[in-house]
């Protein structure tokens, strides 16, 4: 190797070559670790709990009345490492995914989970009691170790064809400190397993699956998706989970806590009602001519209404259409 027209032995070459292949080393570890790495002296206990805001006011198109009614699968929590993920928008949902996704079962991801714990990339895992309306809460008392910082969590929407709102790797250490409290509001995402587009669909899979996305609330641009509401600019949250740390050790698995430490966002939230617009079918065809041709008659055409205006959004127009007869149009009754 030349460098300014000196002479470098091949025993200094082959030392550059090695001390540049461990500076780029050491720089792809750095990335891997996404700057979650946790320096905190000891473990964190934290008070999880999940609100769902899912109401016929906040979301009212094709609204889960009945057969079942609007309500909220069990709650499944992991801490983690970086090194694990529960779920990850842009990607395939792992095959415990799915089932839970599309019908709230939680064996195979507590399986799959386990098989992670081996590795030592999972720490523990935390379920709650699902909640058998649009709005309530449920929560839990979690642990997080240096170790295992992250938290992922998902929570089914039941009905829904694999449809679920949740969090992906949320990190709770910032370098040595512990966060004290964190509030995230939560929208849906579908699990790209079934192609159904409104609560009620039946199953569908889609084949080949596809990625985990957010709905919101012109994706699907479809006006069958049950929240498609294209005079939003975005979806109120349809759940919130709020985290704040205790001063004392979690009691496992504990479902129930105190509400004199329950925060504001487990009571009733108060948001803005969304509209919802009429939407009526296409014109059906002309009827034949009541009456003569040339002189009074007329024709009528007819549609329905696919879907009622709600929390004053757009008022339906006309049902029935009618219009004289002419000469080029005029088949009469007999």
């Amino acid at each position: 190797m030349m460098s300014s027209g000196i002479l470098v032995p091949g025993w200094l070459q082959q030392l550059l070559v090695l001390l540049l292949r461990f500076t780029l080393s050491c720089s792809t570890t750095v990335n891997l670790t996404n700057g979650t790495e946790c320096t905190a002296r000891g473990p964190a206990s934290y008070i999880l709990v999940f609100t769902g805001h899912w109401s016929p006011q906040t979301f009212p198109k094709q609204y889960p009345l009945f057969r079942p009614p609007a309500q909220w699968s069990k709650l499944m929590a992991v801490t983690h490492n970086e090194q694990y993920r529960l779920w990850q928008e842009g990607t395939l949902a792992s095959a415990g995914m799915q089932s839970f996704a599309e019908v709230g079962l939680t064996v195979e991801l507590v399986k799959e989970a386990k098989e992670a714990r081996k590795r030592r990339v999972v720490g523990s895992m935390y379920r709650t009691a699902g909640i058998l309306s649009g709005i309530g809460h449920s929560s839990t008392e979690l642990l997080l170790t240096p170790r295992s910082p992250l938290l992922s969590l998902i929570v089914k929407v039941i009905p829904s064809p694999d449809w679920f709102v949740g969090v992906d790797s949320l990190n709770l250490c910032e370098g040595g400190q512990w966060k004290q409290e964190v509030t995230i509001d939560l929208h849906p995402f579908d699990a790209g397993t079934d192609s159904g587009f409104t609560f009620s669909s039946p199953n569908f899979p889609s084949i080949p699956p596809e990625n985990i996305t957010m709905i919101t609330s012109q994706k699907p641009n479809h006006p069958a998706n049950s929240f498609y509401y294209p005079r939003l600019t975005e979806l109120p949250p349809l759940a919130t989970i709020w985290l704040k740390r205790q001063a004392r050790s979690p009691v496992r698995q504990q479902n129930r806590v105190s509400n004199h430490i329950l925060p504001d966002v487990t009571k009733p939230q108060r948001f803005s009602e969304t509209p919802l617009d009429c939407e009526v079918s296409m014109w059906s065809s002309w009827g034949l001519c009541h009456g003569p041709c040339s002189r009074g008659g007329l024709r009528h055409r007819t549609r329905y209404i696919h879907l009622k205006p709600a929390n004053s959004g757009t008022q339906c127009p006309e049902l029935e259409e009618q219009e004289e007869c002419t000469p080029h149009n005029c088949l009469t009754y007999q």
